[in-house]
């Protein structure tokens, strides 16, 4: 349809010509009310937004020293964060001399990924950033009920 004649339809009707895909080939407009489609428009997009998930990063702290009583303490929160569908930071902080001992840092590093294995995964391996080492954990995502892939027959 010619654009003049599809404005004066519009107008006829006493409503608005409005591009609802301007990527299309040709473009696609309607004849409807504006005001009523800015309203559905932010219905829709407030709806949406009501759906998303936002995940927080929440830190947990260690030394190298850290006891075991207080590791199991923290191990247990992070559990929770992780079940709540949290990201987990977990920072080995060295201070002074106990930056020739990494390996300390790793092993706590390592223990808590082994302990959380069944409810968290590895986002990000540990690596040292200035005088602190950390490891990025996220919660497990679910496997979905889908299709099995057919196996590749030679």
């Amino acid at each position: 349809m010619d654009v003049r004649d599809a404005i004066r339809a519009a107008r006829d009707k006493g409503l608005d010509l409005v591009e609802v895909a301007p990527n299309a080939d040709p473009p696609v407009c309607r004849i409807i009310d504006f005001g009523k489609y800015q309203y559905e428009a932010k219905k829709k997009a407030n709806e949406a937004k009501k759906k998303q998930v936002t995940i927080t990063v929440k830190e947990v702290k260690f030394r190298p020293g850290t006891d075991d009583h207080d590791y199991d303490y923290r191990m247990k929160h992070a559990r929770q964060w992780l079940q709540d569908g949290d990201k987990v930071k977990a920072t080995i902080w060295f201070r002074g001399r106990e930056m020739t001992h990494r390996e300390l840092g790793a092993r706590i590093l390592e223990k808590l990924e082994q302990d959380l294995a069944d409810v968290g995964e590895v986002e990000a391996r540990p690596r040292m950033e200035g005088n602190q080492m950390f490891i990025i954990l996220g919660p497990k995502r679910h496997k979905s009920g889908g299709a099995k892939p057919e196996p590749h027959v030679t």
